[in-house]
């Protein structure tokens, strides 16, 4: 039995991560894992990644066995007032147990965006965790990544808080099963209204981890180090279209 279709995690040619459909084989960060969106929905009608499909259900598919067949499906279903308005789930051990968590950003109709975590607990696909909500309809995030950002030993996430208005690098720790805020800064950004994928990401060149995003005018390329409890934030080129990103990802400027 073939996965089914769905938005997974994928590398894109425009520097960041696509919208497209995948197979089973893309998409894949632990062997025999597969998460993916489901039961898309018109409900909410923001459109701010150029259409107006959004999605109502999130599936975890695990290899199974010989008494449970081929694959194990998880799925959970938002309330009607709830989408996951996304790209695609993230896969990233957030804890250090082996296992990959769920990063996803999930939308409330009247109160916005909010980064959520979901995994596995007693075999069961849950919510974790997640970050307030913006606070108002029509306010988005776009994730950069999530990494050991300082070295501390704990996971750090990295989004943009509304990367058309507030344009706000936010980095959240994931300790104990929660989330904590521990830096923001102004001034960059990682979308443009419209585009199916989300800019830059999270790259290590042997200095260890930088956030790549645009300054917020998308004049330059910026990367960004979280130390010592401060974000520090310096231009690496002029942004001239989506092979800037590229460029960077790959340690090229």
């Amino acid at each position: 039995m073939a996965a089914p279709q769905g938005h997974c995690m994928v590398a894109s040619d425009a520097g960041g991560c696509s919208a497209k459909a995948v197979k089973d084989a893309d998409g894949i960060l632990l062997p025999g894992l597969h998460v993916y969106y489901g039961q898309p929905t018109r409900r909410y009608d923001h459109g701010i990644l150029g259409d107006a499909i959004e999605w109502a259900s999130l599936t975890y598919m695990r290899q199974g066995s010989a008494a449970h067949g081929p694959y194990i499906f998880e799925e959970i279903t938002l309330p009607k007032s709830r989408v996951f308005e996304d790209i695609a789930p993230r896969l990233v051990d957030l804890d250090g147990d082996g296992a990959a968590e769920i990063i996803v950003v999930e939308t409330h109709l009247n109160k916005g965006a909010q980064l959520a975590v979901y995994g596995l607990i007693d075999g069961v696909l849950k919510k974790i965790t997640a970050t307030p909500h913006i606070g108002r309809s029509h306010r988005w995030l776009a994730p950069i990544g999530a990494a050991d950002l300082d070295g501390d030993g704990s996971v750090e996430i990295a989004y943009i808080d509304r990367p058309h208005l507030a344009k706000l690098l936010k980095i959240w720790r994931f300790k104990d099963g929660k989330l904590t805020l521990v830096a923001e800064q102004g001034g960059l950004t990682n979308h443009q209204i419209g585009q199916d994928f989300i800019s830059g990401g999270i790259r290590d060149c042997g200095a260890g981890p930088q956030m790549i995003t645009a300054s917020a005018d998308w004049k330059q390329i910026v990367a960004s180090v979280f130390e010592d409890g401060k974000i520090r934030s310096a231009a690496i080129g002029r942004h001239k279209g989506q092979n800037s990103f590229r460029r960077a990802l790959d340690c090229r400027m």
